[in-house]
């Protein structure tokens, strides 16, 4: 009954793409809620069963994403994901079910005494839980997209003295090091991709290829052709875009 927010695309405060995923999440639940009978639903006819769930199913969506705007947001990144993910569900599940509980007495003429308030609370609990889980792992197809934000980047701090107050433009993996593409030249630092484009939340970026992130602000061109795609930096460096990155760039209006 939730769903994890996407970082929202330049121009725009919401990512159309992340939006539409869990809302399609949020169906397919609902279908199989509804077809398994679940919270006693079982017992109503067909159709008025599957509109139960897939209108309670699509709000529970948009209560979750309001949810995890806050909770999985850039500052509490110092929060392990897996308490994060408990937090999400618990907030979205201890209002939410005072929603499906009113709802399947209306729907469905469904009537939860007393007693059976901490199983409906522990049921939707159980279903957030796996919402937002299920989503996390969503998110994870677009790794390597960072948002702009207020927050000044931690990886700001692991610049080299030259660089320190230069804007980060790219960065480009080379074998065990990493070589910077900044407002103030290049240099070199020992450090993975992953873990460098993990502190790099606050810059708007994304990753354009296995050995490479790139800042939105620093591209100058960006071709398509012959099934290829490469993006041009402000310092004149060509950025290759592999088709696992295409997709996800083309999505954000990157090309």
């Amino acid at each position: 009954m939730a769903s994890i927010p996407k970082l929202p695309r330049r121009g725009s405060g919401v990512d159309a793409a992340g939006w539409l995923r869990s809302l399609a999440i949020a169906l397919l639940a609902a279908i199989f809620l509804a077809t398994a009978g679940a919270f006693g639903s079982y017992a109503a006819p067909v159709s008025p069963r599957f509109g139960y769930w897939i209108g309670l199913m699509l709000l529970g969506s948009l209560w979750g994403t309001l949810v995890s705007r806050f909770v999985f947001r850039p500052r509490a990144r110092a929060w392990p994901t897996w308490a994060r993910v408990i937090i999400a569900s618990l907030t979205i599940a201890i209002p939410f079910s005072a929603i499906v509980a009113m709802a399947g007495r209306i729907a469905l003429h469904i009537h939860y005494s007393a007693e059976a308030i901490p199983g409906l609370l522990a049921s939707v609990t159980a279903v957030s839980l796996v919402m937002v889980a299920i989503n996390v792992l969503v998110v994870r197809e677009a790794r390597g997209v960072t948002s702009a934000s207020t927050e000044p980047p931690k990886f700001l701090d692991r610049l080299p003295l030259k660089l320190r107050g230069a804007e980060v433009w790219a960065i480009e993996a080379q074998d065990h090091y990493l070589r910077l593409h900044t407002s103030k030249g290049q240099d070199l630092i020992l450090m993975r991709l992953s873990d460098a484009i993990a502190e790099l939340e606050g810059i708007e970026g994304a990753q354009a290829h296995r050995s490479w992130w790139v800042a939105r602000d620093a591209i100058t061109a960006a071709r398509r052709g012959d099934g290829r795609a490469t993006l041009t930096l402000k310092d004149g460096a060509e950025v290759p875009v592999s088709r696992t990155h295409a997709r996800l760039l083309r999505e954000r209006g990157w090309f």
